[in-house]
């Protein structure tokens, strides 16, 4: 029987350590890097806002001229889930039009800096300079965006009463956890 202890194994020499470290870090660095592309890749393709809010029929992108008949009819499903009264429904359709409306454009542009972000990575030679300047103008709209849909969400809530937003949050949530 062998004695495989840590002391029994052969010492490695001093002059194979640094290549060793060196074999090790590079691991490490390949590893982390090829996770942060990853999760680069999947931010850019998922910037945005949730699909099904701002898309047509079988995921194509939503045509502004009819924008109001998908508001309209996403309203009427809200108002059955929050059993909205006709007065919270006359404050309720305005609020979410004019975000809409807002956020369309805002919406199509963030697909245009995606779009041309796989441009940019699919040359030969990547403009980092480029790349980080597209990755700063997503990031401005995504803020905007936000920022006007933080406002309709806050205008919706005061509009609602304390029971509705709870319906209003459970099924939100009923729905986040099928959809993703």
């Amino acid at each position: 029987m062998s004695d495989t202890s840590p002391s029994s194994q052969a010492p490695i020499p001093v002059e194979d350590r640094p290549r060793r470290h060196f074999s090790r870090r590079a691991a490490i660095v390949t590893l982390v890097a090829g996770i942060a592309t990853g999760i680069g890749f999947k931010t850019l393709a998922d910037a945005g806002f949730g699909r099904w809010h701002h898309t047509g029929l079988r995921g194509a992108p939503l045509d502004p001229a009819r924008l109001d008949e998908h508001v309209d009819r996403m309203l009427r499903h809200l108002y059955v889930e929050i059993d909205a009264t006709e007065a919270q429904k006359q404050q309720l359709a305005p609020i979410v039009k004019a975000a809409a409306v807002e956020l369309l454009p805002l919406h199509a542009k963030i697909h245009d800096t995606r779009r041309q972000a796989l441009e940019l990575l699919s040359q030969a030679s990547v403009d980092r300079a480029a790349l980080e300047s597209l990755r700063d103008e997503t990031i401005q709209l995504v803020e905007q965006a936000s920022r006007r849909l933080t406002q309709a969400l806050a205008d919706v809530a005061d509009v609602l009463t304390p029971e509705q937003k709870k319906r209003l949050a459970e099924h939100v949530g009923w729905w986040r956890g099928r959809h993703g």
